[in-house]
């Protein structure tokens, strides 16, 4: 049995950027939405059938955007520890 690894390694959102963005700093913020936007994309994908039975992936931007915020929402109310 062959151990698959991850073809592309994940990269993590620098510290200093999540302390900025929970202090509000738009930027930051936009540096986050921009990190998770592919996975934000997957979760609002859905299927949809056309009138020839043919199924096409659509991202519905509605659910999109409701990610979105409640992400920003999630990274406003988040609360840094600063002892470590």
């Amino acid at each position: 049995m062959t151990n698959r690894q991850n073809p592309r390694p994940q990269r993590k959102v620098p510290f200093p950027v999540i302390v900025l963005a929970t202090k509000g700093d738009i930027e930051a913020i936009c540096f986050i939405l921009r990190h998770y936007d592919g996975y934000i994309r997957t979760l609002s994908t859905k299927r949809y059938y056309d009138p020839f039975g043919y199924s096409h992936a659509v991202v519905d931007e509605n659910i999109r955007r409701r990610l979105e915020t409640k992400l920003i929402t999630k990274i406003l109310d988040f609360k840094v520890n600063k002892t470590a």
